[in-house]
């Protein structure tokens, strides 16, 4: 759950949901909490960063998550509620409209 204050999104369960941030925030502890997650079946299902700094990608690694940065175009190509599908090892991402077409960022 997103628990920081002010953050528009506090309160909302990350649990198998593709979470698109900017970078990560915080000390080398991050990492291990990314993993814990995963451990704990907490996880989300994929991270999509505009730069994934070392604490993000080492938590992503040791919990197998799949994480792409770097994003052609930015995260502002992803909208919120969007159904996307992460492919970590291609480093791609889908975006899936309703309509069941599909676009490539």
């Amino acid at each position: 759950m997103i628990v920081e204050r002010d953050h528009p999104l506090k309160g909302v369960l990350i649990s198998g949901r593709v979470l698109v941030f900017p970078h990560g925030k915080g000390s080398t502890v991050g990492s291990y909490i990314v993993y814990a997650l995963s451990r704990n079946e907490k996880a989300p299902a994929a991270m999509i960063n505009l730069e994934a700094e070392p604490i993000i990608a080492v938590g992503a690694i040791i919990g197998a998550i799949p994480l792409v940065d770097h994003l052609e175009g930015g995260l502002s190509l992803i909208p919120d509620g969007a159904l996307v599908r992460v492919d970590g090892g291609q480093g791609t991402v889908e975006i899936l409209d309703d309509e069941g077409s599909e676009g490539t960022a």
